[in-house]
């Protein structure tokens, strides 16, 4: 089956999906954006571990990818109401794939992709790590370019872009989420095609998808523009929308919504 159908996608970095659960912030805070798929990153479990009325949400199908050899760190799920073809883990490349930050649904007229990126901010080496996980990322969706396919990813790209993707940029510009490598591999990114599609639709300062929790940032809207969906610019002229949704609690992150219509 190949889908001919308007879609609307969110994603969201849940800090936690058993935690969102126990607030009753997880199908409550969404049910009402009548969504056809959702994209779950940093979910921290596995499917053992997560209670059958989140691993199971009537009317959806659900995927999920969580770390080969670490318990309650990183992980994504995909729940979707339109059977995708196919739905993989991982970037085909063992060493990035050992984290569980990719899932992969083919729905025919496109692929999309729901990606938790590597934070850099520990050390040295995971920064490094990060910058071999981007470069391996798009590696792989040019190569699925390059065979024909259309692209949708979605996810926490633990970087803010331009300055106006973050509250403070000057005090951040040693910041990993601000390096100039870090910012580099998007404009790259774009270079191959693909377009922050979000930024298409908005172009106001002050909207973020990231707070502190310490600081209570979230409060004075002190944030970070850190989630994304980047669509190839072919399909730049199918995307009806894309906007955030920060009144949804329950995370340090916010979710962000597509619209499409193949």
């Amino acid at each position: 089956m190949i889908y001919a159908v308007c879609m609307r996608i969110l994603s969201w970095n849940v800090n936690g999906l058993r935690a969102l659960h126990k607030k009753n912030l997880f199908w409550d805070s969404l049910a009402q954006y009548n969504l056809d798929v959702i994209c779950l990153q940093e979910t921290k479990s596995t499917l053992e571990q997560l209670p059958s009325e989140v691993s199971q949400i009537e009317n959806y199908d659900s995927y999920f990818n969580w770390p080969e050899l670490k318990k309650g760190y990183s992980g994504v799920a995909i729940y979707t109401n339109l059977p995708p073809l196919s739905v993989r883990t991982g970037i085909e490349n063992p060493e990035m794939d050992k984290e569980g930050r990719v899932l992969v649904a083919d729905y025919g007229t496109f692929i999309l992709l729901n990606v938790y990126f590597p934070n850099g901010k520990a050390n040295p080496e995971r920064l490094d790590y990060k910058m071999r996980f981007y470069d391996s990322f798009l590696g792989y969706i040019n190569d699925l370019k390059s065979s024909g396919r259309l692209v949708i990813f979605c996810g926490d790209v633990n970087t803010a872009h331009k300055p106006i993707d973050l509250a403070r940029p000057k005090a951040n510009e040693q910041t990993s989420g601000f390096l100039e490598q870090e910012r580099a591999w998007i404009d790259q990114l774009e270079d191959s095609g693909f377009v922050d599609i979000f930024r298409h639709f908005n172009t106001n300062p002050d909207q973020y998808t990231y707070w502190d929790t310490i600081t209570r940032a979230r409060d004075r809207n002190v944030g970070w523009r850190i989630d994304y969906f980047f669509v190839d610019e072919k399909l730049k002229p199918h995307v009806t929308d894309c906007f955030i949704l920060p009144q949804v609690l329950g995370s340090d992150h916010c979710p962000v919504v597509l619209d499409v219509s193949i």
